[in-house]
Order: C-alpha cells, then structure tokens, then sequence
C-alpha cells in the first residue's frame, strides 16, 4: 500500500484534493440519483392509478347492471365475456390512447376472466384468459386492497397497479394499469447518464481548478523544503524571502535557526548553572559530560571521570545498584527514587531520575541521570516522624490517664468512705461498685494491650454468614427488641472465608452494638453479605441512626476518640486491627442525620504479607 501511496507534497495535495471534492459531488449525484428514481417509480404510480380510477369510474354499476341491461344474465360463461368486452372495449381503447405505453383493463371474479384488455390491437387475444393462482391480481381481489407489483405477468415484465371493483360491499374483480419496465429502465437509465456526466464534469473542472489555485502555494513548499534541507547542515543560511503567509513562516524558520544558534550556547550554560547533579553516559556506559553542581556533589573533577566506565567509577566496590546502568539496558526511565548514591568519599541520600537519550532520528546515543541531594530533607522529615510519634504517643498516655483516673477516682473515694464508715450495710452496697470500678480498669487495660500487641490469629474456615447470626443473638435482647429491626439479607453462595472466628465475631459484635447506640428511638439495622469478584467477601452494616460528623469520619479508628459519653474510644481501632490482621479492609460511610454504612472487604483465602494500613 506504501508503494502506491504518493510521496511528493503536489502529488498528494492532488490525491487530497480529488477525494475532497469527488465524495461529495459523488454522494450528492447518488442522492440525486435516488431521490430521482424514487420521484420517477411514485409519478408511475400516480399515474396508473389515475387510468385504474378512471375506468372504475366508467364501469358505473358493475358486470351484472350490463349484463341485465343486454339480457344476458342467465347465458353461458362465453356469452358474458363476449357482451361485457363489447362494452367496455372501447372506453379501454380510448383510455390506453390517452397513455401511450399502458396496457390497461378489466377482470372479472365471478367468470375469472379478463374481460378487456387495451389496447385491444394488441392484446385482444388475452381476453376471456384466467390469471394464475399465484397471480397478484388474485391478491388484490381477496385483500380488498390497491396493490403495485414489479413482475413477469400477461403482458411479460410490467410494474401492474391493481385496484380491486367493489360493489355494494362485494368484490366482483379488480381494474389494472401496467407499463412495461423496459420503458421504465429506458428513462432511468436517461437520468442516471445525465446525472453521470454532471458528476464527472463537475470533478474534472474542480480538480482543474484547485490545481491552479494552488500551484504558487506548491511551489513556495518546495523552496520552504530545500531551505530546511540546507539548514541542516549550516543554520547560517537562510531561507529567500516570500509573499503572504509561506513568506511568514519562512521568515519564522530564519527566526528559529537564530534562536538554535544561540540556545547551543545558551543550553551549555544552564547545564553548568542548575543546582541539580547531571552525568551522560554514551551507549557502552562511558562518562560523556559532568556538569559543575554532580562534581560538586560527588566530589569528581570533570578531568577525573570524563570517557571513563560509569560502573568502574560510582559501582566498583560499592553496595549500588545503578538506575542509570539499568535505564541505559532496559530502557527502564526512573522519576523521583530516592535512594543513597555513592559519592567519592561517602554516600548522600538524592532523588534520582534517569532517562535515555536519542538524537534526532530517535537513535539511543546514551543515557542521562539527574541527581538532587536530599540529605538536609531527609534528616528533617526524620526529626518530624520522630516527633509524630512522640506527639501519638502522649495523646495514647493522656487517654489512658483519663480512662483509668476516672475509676481510680471513684474508688478512693469509696475506700476512704467506708473507711470511716462503721455500718456494715454500706459496705455490703459500695463494695460491688468498687469491684465494678476496678473491672472497668481491667477492660481498659486489655483492651489497650489486645490493641498495642500483634493479633495471634487461629485461622480456620468458617461461614460468615453463621458468624451474623450467632452474634445477631447477643445483640437482639429485650432492650433492643422494640428499638430496632434487623434485615438481613445474606447471599448464601461464596461467604466461607479462611479467618479466625473468634476475632471476626468481636468485630460484628463492636459493628452491631454501634449501630443500635447510634439510633436514638426506633430505627433499622441491615447486614448484607456477597462476594466481591473472586478473592473477597463483603460485609455491609447500615444504620438510620444519627449519623457521624464529616469532620470526625477521620479520627473513628484513634484510639481514645469517641464520642460517646460512657466510651472507651477503642472499639473500633480494636475492630481495624483486627481486619488488617486478616488483610481485609474497613470504611465507614456517614452523613449526619441520615444514617452509617460500614463495608468489610475480607480476603477469601488468608494472605501473608504486611495487613492492609487504613
């Protein structure tokens, strides 16, 4: 196909140029060829339907008023064919005139028969035939409907308009009018030739004409294109000057080899002025250029390392594996990878991007690597993390003082009650509560181990459609019996998981008891359960409850954060850790007033690997 497929620029502006102008002059003479053809078929029609109308017009009556009025009624099949062509023949002659090219007549049902046929000169030998069975004219009498047919019938190829006679309700024969379709292809045939030579004239004279417009503009490409070709090889010479808009960019061009010549010069410049590191290496990894900010970086001298292996200086000797080296192999581009780099006496900690280098005609001549020292920056962000956790650290400590001074308040002050106290009733009724107080710092200090240690997992199969409903017993009790409905809709197929159930079954009690704390009177709590394309299975929790603030949609999993006025703030960090130990996923939906949704994504079969972080 390339072969064939013009190469010059005037040679395809004429390819161009034909297919511009021939397709819609070609697919306008189609349009005109259709539309004409369909004009043509709907004026034959018309007409013909015209000759059937007017001799059902003269038929008056019908074949029974002609036959009573020539006392013929009663006589054999012979003798009414005879009677009634001798009365209509004429009007059938008289019509099939006025249309030069129309065969036209009546037929009779009850004699099956054609009773006239005109021009009677012609086909008076068809008259007293039957049609055959399969005849449209039988069609048209059985249907009671006007018809148009393009077929070989008595008169040979016709289009045949066929109009049923109805009298007084009954169908007593049917009137046609038919043209040959040679006649018809004839004048088709007349308009498409016309419309042909149209098309083609109009194509030719278009051609003629846009290839005379645009020979000036051929030709100041062809000075435009020699012009570039001896810019190549010196960008000193320019291009002879031009008139209108190739005159422009001409002149744009001399504009552009100026501003090459001094970007040469200038481009060395920036190389040896940017605060970022840059070495090339040629195809074989030997050093081609070294800018001032890499040898003040690395501690080399241009001198030093300049046509010398890349991996003899910077990878010999040294825990390095090179991105420049690998880009240079593979053609692997590396963005932005932080990462230590050796230097002459030392190591710095950079971010390195690295890409190939190709010259005009996209040849690989070689390699380059950009390099930016990120010590000072990576100390900083050291010293920030390290402050993080510092800052984590004393929030988690103010929370468990605050969660166990509370109990620990009350119990002094219990103790040094009934330390003074002699009535041993007292101490019968605040002995429970001490206990209970002290309970209270036991489940606070578990819960806060059970959440700094890693989870121990037994792993097993288990269904979590059974885990819902054993939890779901725990849950439904006489206090949230009248407060809340459960739905359930749980998908039966694909929910047994690899996990431990034990921990899983902690995570939908904590889910559960939340969502029937945050409905406030009466409300409805739905758990649904699937699977998620082939490694997961889903758990979704929805609540009408009172909803969660955006604001503190992201401290949920803080340890300590709550916003309960009894809460402990770990239930649902304890919930996170327990599905990140199981590799799965958490995330809650919440719009204030309007309800919560929280999704489990738990893997199918158990993963190694670190668990998944929120």
């Amino acid at each position: 196909m390339k072969r064939f497929w013009p190469q010059t620029m005037q040679n395809k502006m004429i390819l161009f140029t034909l297919i511009i102008v021939s397709v819609p002059i070609l697919l306008a003479g189609y349009i005109i060829k259709l539309k004409t053809e369909e004009a043509l078929l709907v004026e034959k029609k018309t007409k013909l339907f015209g000759v059937v109308q007017l001799l059902d017009s003269y038929l008056g009556e019908g074949y029974n008023k002609i036959l009573i009025d020539k006392n013929v009624l009663n006589q054999d099949r012979a003798t009414k064919i005879r009677v009634l062509n001798e009365a209509l023949k004429n009007y059938t002659d008289v019509v099939a005139r006025a249309y030069p090219g129309v065969g036209t007549g009546y037929y009779s049902k009850e004699l099956d028969a054609i009773i006239t046929y005109g021009p009677s000169a012609d086909y008076a030998d068809k008259v007293g035939l039957s049609i055959e069975q399969n005849h449209p004219g039988r069609k048209a009498m059985n249907t009671s409907t006007s018809l148009v047919e393009f077929a070989p019938m008595v008169r040979g190829n016709i289009m045949n308009a066929m109009m049923p006679i109805v009298r007084n309700g009954e169908v007593i024969g049917y009137i046609w009018a038919n043209e040959l379709t040679n006649t018809i292809n004839n004048q088709l045939a007349v308009i498409d030739y016309n419309i042909y030579l149209s098309v083609g004239v109009g194509i030719i004279v278009s051609v003629l004409m846009i290839l005379w417009m645009t020979s000036g503009f051929i030709q100041d490409v062809e000075t435009i294109k020699n012009g570039l070709d001896n810019l190549r090889f010196d960008l000193r010479k320019k291009l002879i000057p031009m008139q209108g808009e190739m005159g422009q960019i001409g002149e744009a061009i001399n504009h552009m080899a100026q501003s090459l010549i001094n970007a040469w010069t200038l481009n060395e410049n920036i190389m040896h002025s940017i605060a970022d590191g840059v070495i090339t290496v040629d195809t074989d990894g030997i050093i081609t250029s070294i800018n001032e900010s890499a040898e003040k970086l690395t501690g080399f001298t241009c001198e030093e390392i300049i046509d010398r292996p890349y991996k003899e200086i910077f990878c010999e000797g040294k825990e390095f594996n090179s991105l420049l080296l690998d880009t240079l192999l593979t053609g692997t581009n590396y963005i932005g990878i932080e990462t230590d780099y050796p230097v002459k006496h030392s190591h710095i900690y950079c971010s390195i991007s690295t890409s190939q280098l190709k010259d005009s005609s996209d040849n690989i001549i070689g390699a380059v690597v950009v390099f930016r020292d990120l010590s000072e920056k990576h100390q900083l962000q050291a010293r920030m993390i390290r402050a993080e956790r510092l800052a984590a650290l004393g929030e988690l400590m103010a929370g468990v003082a605050h969660e166990i001074r509370n109990p620990l308040t009350a119990i002094k002050g219990f103790v040094q009650y009934l330390d003074a106290a002699d009535n041993e009733e007292e101490r019968q009724e605040y002995m429970p509560i001490i206990i209970k107080e002290v309970d209270r710092v036991n489940r606070v200090i578990d819960t806060l181990l059970y959440f700094a240690r890693p989870c121990k997992t037994n792993y097993t199969f288990v269904n979590i459609n059974s885990l819902i409903k054993e939890t779901m017993v725990l849950v439904k009790n006489i206090n949230t019996r009248d407060k809340v409905q459960f739905e359930l809709q749980l998908d039966d197929d694909g929910t047994v998981i690899e996990g431990d159930a034990e921990q899983l079954k902690q995570v939908l009690l904590n889910l559960l008891i939340n969502a029937v704390q945050a409905i406030p009177e009466q409300g409805v709590i739905c758990i649904s359960t699937g699977r998620q394309d082939d490694s997961f299975v889903f758990v979704r929790i929805t609540d009408t409850g009172s909803g969660i603030k955006q604001e503190d949609l992201v401290k949920v999993f803080d340890p300590f954060f709550t916003t309960k006025a009894a809460g402990t703030g770990l239930g649902l960090a304890v919930v996170q850790r327990i599905i990140n130990a199981h590799y799965g996923r958490i995330d809650i939906i919440s719009n204030v007033g309007s309800g919560t949704a929280v999704i489990l994504q738990i893997p199918i079969l158990h993963c190694e690997g670190e668990a998944n972080e929120q």
